[in-house]
């Protein structure tokens, strides 16, 4: 009971003498230092959003331009041109304001208003030099002169040391792509998918929506991309996220996993601590603005306006539609283990938690016996089923008492943390050792997840982890920008013992964790078995495959001169082909934030000359330099489309946006209702490395991620996700539906692997001919190529069968 009487700052007690009052000095401290960390935290907010908001200039140039125009005045040079005069006259002459102070202040009033007005001229002209973007359409390593004048402005005017948040009020505007630009890119999308009559039908309807009323809903249209900040962003996360009435868990959530090869310690609740310390000093640098932005090139900045609700938000189910509640400098985590739900407090005398500190509360609840409370195990379960059954048990179950009150826990703290009962991680030894742990991170039991919360952090009991993350708020680049930061903090910064355990001393007085009270009735607990039933369904139903491709990386790409994406891209367009025997339409998502408030926009990766390459890789009358010159072809066409999308060409969203618009005016499209309605049976997109700097793989080459994946989104497609790491290694994450005879995410895996050898065999033909003369001019000269060819394994190390079951 120490820590009862610890945490209570003054007992009094009524005696006939009066009013006998204690007061504990510690806990007084600890409020003392806890105000003010909360001040310092205050003002270095407020510095930071002066520095964001008269960025790319800085508050010392007003200090300058003061002087400056001070300095002139002394001279009897007017800089102002008259303009300091008319102040002065506007000012009141007084007893407090002489003559001379009215001039100084005058001189004040209009070098602040210059400097402003520099600040403003600074952004717009870096605004008009961020709209530029036919460097993205060069050839890869050759710069023009022009693009290379473009490169040096755009650094003269991004200023010195940005913060995350600088560059948010110069980035141009998303545009709107004109309609015919869009019908004739979406026509060119959908040829090789159609025969010539369903063409020519489509092409009729095509045009006739460009007659009308496409013309109308453009306008609405550029009117919304002039007054909003992004006119597709809002209403996608209105329309395609927050207004589905179906499960998020699988059907919308992803996750990203841990390291590949290194677990820094087996202890569950060490490494638990760790990571969670290293989110902790993620946030207090975010909620600062403290993180460099993210540039292309080095010097084209990316939006990052999708970091603002990483922490402390959730997503609040609705009947109609559900809403993102995000708050501010949230103390607390919640944490699952064994069916009990507990409040950690993550601040203790005004500080963090330190690591060791965070481990003894973890371990304190692996160790507590006590039994879940009634309906208690589940509860995590509405969460994973439909949305209108849970927010209308929300409303009635959980908005008084002990049950509003946990609730209230669990969706205003920082973040969600499952202490997991399984072991999972990558094995290479075992078969199906990254499938069950993809299945795990994707939708776990169904109930020991909070899938509403921005994101759940699951430590397992053999010490890897991973991240199960809600899709509305953000897109799976900001997450693994977090998790790149924290990988590397847990592993290179904080470290372990020699035991395990994590570094550092504990303070005495720490309270424990506070386990949730809950009180469901029977009519709840129904509902929340029925939740339960069907989110098992649906994750039953899940037929995941993990691949390591180890056979060769971007750095053998690259000696192809061909983009590592195009390379892929064209290996999954043949592997589909072989698995299915037909095309399919296919979705490979790209970014849009090089626009304000830019999220993703699709790269319709099935074309007419990708089909026409894959065609003649299973023509074996075809010669291999013929196909080599498709190869080409399809992947300057890809890397073409993907930069149409980066820069606001796309087809996708804008389509999307004009089918809102209609639905908003009552016009009923056909044309949009088929484009809309087309289902995307093979949907990838690729998991970046963004911050390669944090570990040099040339000295810990074992310190890389598996990346993340997500579930299939059509009923007989596969839902593909890769990350290629380092030189010589690509992760495939390989999902479909048991319940689709057409599907076998095994087989998929197979056929890709295939289909990237096959690929790389028509460059080593290529380069073998050049071994050749070179052979023929020296018989000691080998070739780049020579030395970096590899050559193709015969079988797999393991076998696996055809079809497996959940």
């Amino acid at each position: 009971m120490a820590e009862a009487h610890q945490a209570v700052g003054f007992q009094f007690t009524v005696t006939p003498d009066g009013i006998d009052l204690h007061l504990s000095r510690e806990v007084l401290k600890h409020i003392y230092l806890s105000g003010v960390t909360s001040w310092r935290k205050r003002a270095i907010r407020f510095k930071n959003g002066v520095l964001t908001g008269v960025y790319p200039a800085s508050p010392s140039s007003w200090l300058i331009m003061v002087i400056g125009v001070m300095s002139t005045m002394y001279a009897r040079v007017d800089p102002s041109l008259g303009m300091i005069d008319r102040i002065k006259n506007t000012l009141p002459v007084g007893e407090y304001l002489t003559v001379q102070t009215q001039t100084v202040l005058s001189a004040v009033v209009f070098a602040t208003g210059l400097w402003l007005a520099l600040i403003m001229l600074l952004r717009y002209t870096l605004k008009l030099l961020l709209s530029y973007h036919c460097w993205i359409f060069e050839c890869h390593g050759r710069k023009s002169f022009s693009t290379r004048v473009w490169l040096n402005l755009v650094k003269i005017f991004s200023g010195r040391r940005p913060l995350l948040y600088s560059f948010q009020a110069s980035l141009p505007r998303l545009p709107v792509p004109s309609v015919d630009d869009t019908i004739s890119r979406y026509l060119e999308s959908v040829r090789p998918l159609l025969d010539d009559d369903q063409y020519n039908q489509m092409e009729v309807v095509a045009n006739e929506f460009k007659k009308d009323p496409a013309p109308k809903l453009q306008k609405y249209l550029k009117l919304k991309s002039w007054w909003a900040s992004n006119y597709v962003s809002d209403w996608w996360e209105e329309f395609i996220y927050l207004k589905g009435r179906g499960p998020i868990m699988v059907n919308s959530n992803f996750y990203v996993m841990d390291l590949m090869y290194v677990t820094p310690t087996h202890r569950q609740a060490a490494r638990a601590g760790n990571v969670v310390h290293a989110m902790l000093q993620y946030r207090r640098k975010l909620e600062r603005g403290e993180h460099a932005p993210l540039r292309a090139l080095g010097v084209v900045p990316m939006c990052s306006f999708q970091y603002e609700r990483m922490f402390n938000t959730t997503r609040i189910p609705g009947i109609d539609t559900d809403f993102v509640q995000h708050l501010s400098d949230r103390k607390h985590v919640v944490v699952y283990h064994r069916g009990r739900f507990y409040k950690v407090w993550l601040y203790f005398g005004g500080r963090h938690l330190w690591p060791s500190e965070l481990e003894l509360q973890f371990q304190r609840i692996l160790n507590d016996p006590s039994p879940p409370q009634p309906g208690e195990v589940k509860l995590a379960a509405l969460t994973a089923g439909n949305r209108v059954p849970w927010a209308r048990a929300r409303l009635k179950y959980f908005s008084e008492g002990v049950n509003k009150a946990s609730l209230e826990a669990i969706e205003t703290a920082a973040f969600f943390l499952t202490l997991d009962d399984e072991a999972h991680g990558y094995d290479p030894e075992k078969l199906k050792s990254l499938d069950l742990y993809a299945k795990s991170l994707l939708h776990g039991k169904c109930y020991d997840r909070w899938f509403d919360k921005s994101f759940s952090l699951i430590a397992y009991k053999n010490g890897k982890m991973g991240v199960n993350v809600e899709h509305s708020w953000a897109d799976a680049p900001i997450v693994g920008h977090m998790w790149e930061y924290v990988l590397a903090t847990d592993c290179f910064q904080l470290g372990y013992t020699e035991e395990g355990h994590c570094k550092g001393d504990v303070s005495k007085g720490l309270a424990p964790p506070t386990k949730l009270q809950w009180d469901i009735p029977v009519a709840c607990q129904e509902i929340i078995e029925g939740s339960y039933l069907l989110a098992k369904e649906i994750a039953d139903d899940v037929d995941f495959h993990g691949y390591v491709f180890d056979e060769f990386g971007k750095g053998l790409i690259k000696t192809c001169r061909t983009s590592p994406d195009a390379f892929i891209q064209m290996a999954l367009q043949l592997a589909h082909y072989r698995d299915k025997g037909e095309f399919c339409l296919t979705y490979e998502s790209s970014m849009t934030r090089m626009f304000r408030e830019g999220r993703t926009e699709t790269v319709r990766s099935c074309t007419s000359e990708s089909t026409a390459f894959v065609k003649a890789m299973e023509n074996l009358k075809e010669k291999k330099e013929e196909r080599l010159a498709l190869f080409r072809k399809a992947s300057e066409k890809h890397q073409h489309m993907y930069r149409l999308a980066m820069t606001g060409g796309g087809i996708d969203r804008h389509l999307f946006c004009l089918y809102i618009v209609s639905k908003l005016l009552g016009i009923d499209s056909p044309f949009l209702k088929q484009v809309l309605s087309e289902p995307w049976r093979l949907s990838t997109s690729q998991t970046p490395q963004q911050q390669i700097n944090l570990v040099d793989l040339q000295k810990h080459p074992k310190y890389v991620g598996l990346g993340g994946g997500f579930g299939p989104v059509a009923d007989d497609g596969y839902g593909v996700s890769y990350i290629i790491i380092g030189e010589n290694l690509i992760t495939f994450h390989i999902s479909s539906k048991f319940s689709s005879p057409e599907t076998d995410s095994y087989r998929f895996g197979q056929n890709i692997r295939q289909a990237m050898l096959d690929i790389r065999a028509l460059f080593e033909q290529k380069n073998d001919k050049k071994k050749e003369k070179e052979e023929k001019k020296s018989p000691v000269a080998l070739t780049t190529a020579h030395l970096t060819r590899h050559t193709p394994r015969d079988t797999l190390h393991e076998t696996h069968p055809t079809r497996h079951t959940p």
